[in-house]
């Protein structure tokens, strides 16, 4: 009878990525970015475990956004005040905080729990090509540009 195996924190290895987000669409380097976060690229991916390798996304000042979102799409939060919900077009948020949309559209894109905000503690986002971890011995990760279905 085969056992099924069943990773744990101990076993996990994890792994320090960089990735390039220049010209790519912003909701494409999100998903991507997340199933390395949350480990799914892994033969040893566990649900119920955060089995993911760390990130680090450069350039989100040259990540792009299809169609007309930049005119019709909205950042909406609540300032938890009485008539507190506040809208800023994307247009104007991705000039001024690029690293705060990818890294939004990639923990939207995570579980909805701890687990999900663990997993968004090992995401890093800089607007352009200069980080910090070099200790780290970050690999570089290409993304997968265009959708692999037969088009």
């Amino acid at each position: 009878m085969n056992k099924t195996y069943m990773a744990n924190e101990q076993t996990v290895k994890r792994q320090w990525f960089v990735v390039d987000a220049s010209g790519m669409p912003l909701g494409r380097v999100a998903s991507q970015v997340a199933a390395i976060l949350r480990g799914k690229h892994k033969p040893s991916f566990t649900p119920h475990v955060d089995t993911g390798d760390f990130v680090i996304v450069l350039n989100s000042d040259k990540v792009i956004l299809t169609g007309k979102k930049l005119e019709q799409k909205f950042k909406r939060y609540h300032t938890l005040y009485m008539g507190g919900l506040k809208e800023i077009g994307y247009k104007k948020y991705m000039e001024e905080k690029s690293d705060e949309a990818v890294y939004d559209a990639v923990k939207g894109m995570l579980p909805k729990n701890a687990l999900g905000r663990a997993m968004a503690k090992k995401l890093r986002v800089y607007k352009d090509d200069k980080h910090n971890h070099e200790a780290q011995q970050p690999v570089v990760l290409e993304l997968v540009k265009k959708n692999g279905g037969n088009k």
